[in-house]
């Protein structure tokens, strides 16, 4: 596996004005103290994942450090079959806020990180994993922040590139087949395209539906908004059963097809469509919250026509995938058609599969 280098001159182009910010003010104060002053050198963020003291151990094995909590969502965003895990870590004596529909309002400080990485084969856990990159998002007193780290070849620490990168990597599926990918690993400024909500940059997995769901701790399983009420990490939750829950998209015992394909659309699609997200004004709402058959795109003609309806008129046509342009472009690998249209190289096949018998199973009642 092979590391795609860019340059310096496309990376400088690239650094998000905030993190320009810290570079600027890191010079004039160092000009400052050139001059005799004894004025203090600001701090940008860590260039070393490690900085975090989110792990500990073999890198490898995500194994997080006392005070992270670990967690997972019971329907997660496709990124090119990767592994993902995911951790919080809150400042010492402080908790996150309970919202029942958006994201929890989380203290200054807090560290929310993911790790991206493919197995070496995904039927064999003991075969270890590569890790590709780790994200971070951090609670400044100005908001959120973006932060990409990038793995080195030796695996043991992961170093700060603004700039994003790709990664040329393979890996054996579930099936035995050698999969191969250019994985994209995006640049702080890309962040914005998922995480702005409005004028908000906000974290998006962790919301009570995404949450509500059993996890594996090392004291046993427990439900993830439970535990995290228990050990003081979250205050003003509800019992879990009054708490809301999307299904895991891939479950038929969790949920009905309607359900299931609602949650997929919703972590998939509804960052950017949504009324606050950066799609909104194409006018099409894929929160599975959504109840008007229109604005989740049942007849929806596009806002802007192109390529990328495929010669089709509606979003959603009840019974016919092949004339809705939503089953069209999730299935397309084109840059200029496929949806996401960020961290995407390969196309999500049992996705693809779960939205186009959702589809071709609409109710004639819903037809023009």
């Amino acid at each position: 596996m092979t590391q795609n280098r860019r340059g310096p001159a496309a990376r400088s182009l690239e650094v998000p004005h905030k993190l320009s910010h810290w570079g600027c003010a890191l010079v004039a104060l160092i000009v400052v103290a050139g001059c005799g002053t004894n004025a203090p050198v600001e701090e940008g963020p860590p260039q070393k994942l490690s900085t975090y003291a989110l792990f500990v151990g073999d890198p490898t094995a995500q194994q997080p450090a006392e005070g992270v909590i670990p967690y997972d969502l019971n329907s997660a965003l496709f990124s090119d079959y990767t592994e993902k895990f995911r951790f919080i870590k809150l400042p010492p004596g402080t908790k996150a806020e309970y919202r029942e529909n958006e994201a929890f309002a989380f203290p200054v400080g807090t560290i929310i990180a993911k790790t991206f990485a493919y197995p070496a084969d995904a039927r064999d856990p003991a075969a270890g994993r590569r890790l590709l990159e780790t994200r971070i998002l951090k609670h400044e007193s100005d908001g959120w922040v973006g932060l990409p780290y990038i793995w080195n070849r030796e695996q043991t620490e992961a170093t700060l590139d603004v700039a994003g990168d790709t990664v040329d990597a393979k890996w054996i599926d579930e099936h035995g087949a050698e999969r191969v990918n250019n994985y994209i690993i995006p640049n702080s400024n890309q962040c914005k395209g998922c995480h702005k909500q409005g004028e908000t940059f906000a974290p998006l997995g962790p919301k009570a539906r995404h949450l509500n769901r059993d996890f594996a701790y090392p004291d046993g399983t427990h439900n993830q908004l439970a535990h995290w009420t228990h050990v003081g990490a979250l205050a003003g939750a509800p019992a879990p059963a009054d708490a809301p829950r999307l299904p895991v998209w891939n479950d038929p015992a969790d949920g009905s097809l309607d359900a299931r394909a609602r949650a997929w659309l919703e972590i998939n699609c509804a960052h950017c469509h949504n009324p606050d997200g950066p799609a909104r004004n194409s006018g099409l709402d894929l929160l599975a919250s959504q109840t008007s058959p229109t604005q989740f795109g049942i007849f929806k003609t596009p806002v802007a026509a192109g390529r990328g309806t495929g010669g089709r008129d509606f979003d959603i046509v009840p019974g016919e995938p092949d004339k809705s342009i939503l089953a069209f472009r999730i299935a397309s690998q084109d840059p200029s058609i496929m949806m996401p249209e960020l961290g995407k190289r390969l196309v999500h096949d049992e996705g693809v599969a779960l939205i186009r018998e959702w589809i071709a199973a609409m109710p004639p009642s819903q037809q023009q």
